[in-house]
């Protein structure tokens, strides 16, 4: 199963993709998608219902956050009611301890993205803070990912000994499919994800350096 693991919506202050448009992308270019997550910035959008859409065009879709701290930007999938009072969402310098700590108390999992990006990465700040305890996951593959971001997120990875996703980060409808996480498992639901990153039987991909991957 082939998910798109990092992706903003206009909800997102930053985004300029409908959730729509992205559905209707995917049909049109007949992506091999099987689903996408909106990690919409500094919070959870929990008041959209995309259940419409999946039916429409038959594609999963789910939703996740992307959280800012001092060692950069992290998702979080499979946020709930606990965890979103457990710190402030929109802090931009939340610890990355306390995501991580949170996430996994409340059933949620926390990954990393573009790591090797400069001041956002947590690759960037390892020279200063040291390596990042507790944390199991990165995204190696980023669809924003610029000269050898992402190579150098594959190296590192398996240097410090993490998993990796992959995701697009796509803030416009014709980036998503970027880059993708190719799943053994069948993902239905958000704790399916959870269930799955948890595990091992998945894989970053991106055409561009399927190489890497």
């Amino acid at each position: 199963m082939i998910l798109d693991l990092h992706n903003h919506s206009i909800k997102s202050d930053d985004g300029r993709a409908k959730v729509e448009n992205y559905c209707k992308w995917i049909t049109k270019r007949e992506l091999k998608l099987d689903g996408f997550v909106l990690s919409e910035h500094r919070q959870y959008d929990s008041g959209s219902d995309y259940r419409a859409l999946e039916d429409k065009y038959g594609i999963l879709i789910l939703k996740a956050s992307e959280v800012e701290t001092e060692y950069g930007h992290v998702l979080i999938f499979g946020v709930n009611d606990d965890l979103e009072h457990a710190f402030d969402f929109a802090d931009v310098r939340v610890p990355l301890e306390v995501v991580l700590r949170e996430s996994n108390r409340c059933g949620a999992f926390a990954v990393p993205c573009h790591p090797s990006r400069a001041i956002v990465g947590m690759f960037s700040h390892y020279d200063e803070l040291g390596p990042a305890p507790g944390v199991e996951v990165v995204e190696t593959l980023n669809g924003g990912g610029r000269g050898t971001e992402n190579v150098e997120a594959v190296r590192l990875a398996n240097e410090y000994g993490y998993r990796g996703i992959g995701g697009s980060d796509a803030h416009i409808v014709s980036h998503i499919g970027r880059c993708v996480t190719v799943f053994e498992d069948k993902i239905e639901t958000i704790e399916d994800l959870v269930s799955s990153l948890a595990g091992d039987r998945y894989r970053a991909s991106s055409s561009e350096i399927e190489s890497a991957a």
